[in-house]
């Protein structure tokens, strides 16, 4: 596969958990996930009775299209993602859309993208 191209908007996988959309594209062991989290998602309110860990254990790498989310690590500290904003969270954090708007942002960890969400 020298190129290839898939459509957020037509998935290979969708995951909706409370307040969550999850859209994945694959290209063999390749994946990518476009996140949506409504106004109120919150981690541990809305993941974690899915996963059943007291935290969120997987890595994400990625970059905000809109909105913005909090994330707090299971040391204490804090930081704020927002539209234009590549990140990396380590696993072992909470999260939370505080804001009016859904977040929206896109996920390049193969392995987050494959499992986030699922039990």
């Amino acid at each position: 596969m020298a190129l290839a191209k898939k459509s957020f908007e037509t998935p290979d996988e969708t995951r909706t958990p409370e307040k969550t959309k999850i859209d994945v594209v694959a290209f063999g062991s390749i994946k990518a996930a476009r996140v949506t989290l409504e106004p109120g998602w919150r981690w541990s309110e809305c993941i974690k009775p899915v996963v059943g860990t007291d935290s969120c254990q997987v890595r994400h790498i990625g970059t905000v299209a809109s909105g913005s989310l909090q994330v707090k690590a299971d040391d204490g500290s804090e930081i704020e993602i927002g539209t234009g904003d590549a990140y990396v969270i380590e696993p072992g954090h909470d999260a939370w859309n505080a804001g009016k708007e859904p977040f929206v942002g896109y996920e390049f960890e193969s392995l987050t993208a494959e499992k986030y969400a699922k039990p």
